[in-house]
């Protein structure tokens, strides 16, 4: 992780509901198969803390082998295109004439100051929402409240329910809120299509004089 966010990570590390948490993941990883690999939980955070500009706040990890490497929606360069993210791809392609990239990691989203925070940071293998109601949403509050409090201009992408829930930690009047349905296939037709969500980002990024994101 980067080291901008150290002193804040620290402090969630040391409460009691995180000590919990660890016990409960230490266990998690010794018997059961757990992804992302420990060593990608927490990869979100190697974007500068200083340099995000967007949020995207995705829900827990792809539960699948080999797919989550601890960016939300995003898969190594080997791995099938999950469906959400082919939505993700078409949006964006209808949005700003983006080409449809051949794979699906999103690091160079990430390394343009693009946060890619999930609610969960952890999940059992072939089990979605495994992991909720353990702390990570704690966790994930707190990170977003730091980023409220401590940065102005920032974008916040909301799509679906459990990321529309953490609105209530964001200032709109120092931030840029937009909300759609999930891209999943099941809702994606229900509002996340046609949201424009990737142009309106850039198009606010660039009024306050920021670099716009390359989708």
């Amino acid at each position: 992780m980067h080291k901008s966010w150290k002193e804040y990570l620290t402090k969630e590390f040391n409460k009691p509901y995180f000590s919990e948490l660890s016990e409960f993941l230490k266990e998690a990883y010794e018997t059961q198969t757990i992804y992302p690999p420990k060593s990608q939980v927490f990869s979100a955070f190697a974007t500068d803390l200083r340099e995000v500009k967007v949020v995207i706040i995705g829900q827990d990890p792809y539960h699948g082998p080999r797919q989550a490497h601890g960016l939300a929606f995003s898969v190594s360069e080997n791995v099938a295109v999950p469906p959400s993210l082919e939505n993700i791809f078409k949006e964006i392609h209808a949005d700003t004439g983006a080409p449809i990239p051949n794979n699906g990691n999103l690091k160079r989203w990430a390394e343009q100051g693009v946060l890619l925070l999930n609610n969960t940071l952890t999940v059992e293998a072939h089990k979605a929402g495994s992991h909720c109601g353990r702390g990570w949403e704690q966790f994930t509050n707190a990170m977003i409240k730091i980023l409220n409090e401590d940065l102005e201009g920032l974008v916040f992408l909301l799509w679906g329910r459990d990321a529309r829930s953490k609105k209530t930690f964001i200032d709109e009047e120092k931030h840029l809120v937009l909300e759609a349905a999930h891209p999943s296939p099941l809702s994606a037709y229900n509002g996340f299509f046609g949201c424009r969500h990737f142009s309106r980002a850039n198009e606010y990024l660039k009024a306050q004089g920021k670099k716009e994101i390359e989708w």
